[in-house]
């Protein structure tokens, strides 16, 4: 596992201050050591001294950055909603909203992928997303805040729909089905062999295919 003096050798961007450099160095750094711990000692078995002793930096300073496990967890998944709500945002004026979230999706994807490896290797992120789905604490945090990401993208919807969310039924409606199959997706791919981002990937696709279908199709078992 590498410490913070390791990590403090990787290049800064450009722009920023030496203060704000230290401070994202130190910061991806207690991120990256919390992931490894969880994925190797599981969430439970981790404690945030284990975190801070791993970076050799004090219980203090593991708080000036993040108020719990949970917090710093979830900050990978963080970074890629935000991506995915700014990904919405940017699609073309008139798009049908299903087709703007399946493209936002698309489109995210390697931005998403990219803004991941920045901080964690991404193998890392993909095992311990398995860590999160198999870890009830977690699991429960999880779908509390997939609620809270369904109600930003419900907002973005409404918005470029110029409808009011307060009593158009549709931006929630569609945004908690498509979020619900990108759910099913990543069930099955947890559940699977292939513990790849390819794999993961794929099976988001083939699933939201199938959106549209089952909702208006005709099931006649063909």
């Amino acid at each position: 596992m590498e410490t913070i003096g390791a990590v403090v050798g990787a290049a800064p961007a450009p722009g920023t201050g030496l203060r704000e450099r230290k401070k994202r160095l130190t910061r991806d750094a207690l991120v990256r050591a919390s992931l490894e711990l969880f994925a190797a000692r599981g969430y439970e078995g981790t404690t945030v001294d284990d975190i801070a002793a791993a970076v050799r930096v004090s219980q203090r300073t593991f708080f000036r950055y993040f108020a719990s496990k949970e917090e710093v967890a979830f900050h990978v998944p963080h970074l890629a909603e935000s991506l995915l709500v700014d990904a919405v945002q940017g699609r073309p004026p008139g798009e049908p909203p299903l087709d703007a979230l399946r493209g936002a999706l698309r489109e995210s994807w390697d931005g998403v992928n990219q803004a991941v490896e920045q901080v964690v290797p991404l193998e890392l992120h993909l095992r311990v997303y398995r860590v999160i789905e198999s870890t009830p604490a977690l699991l429960a945090a999880h779908l509390r805040r997939s609620s809270e990401l369904e109600e930003r993208l419900a907002r973005v919807i409404a918005d470029r729909e110029g409808v009011d969310l307060d009593t158009d039924l549709r931006p929630r409606v569609l945004v908690a089905a498509v979020c619900s199959v990108i759910r099913v997706a990543e069930r099955s791919w947890s559940a699977g062999d292939d513990a790849g981002l390819a794999a993961l990937c794929e099976l988001m696709t083939a699933h939201l295919d199938q959106l549209g279908p089952a909702l208006a199709g005709s099931w006649d078992g063909t």
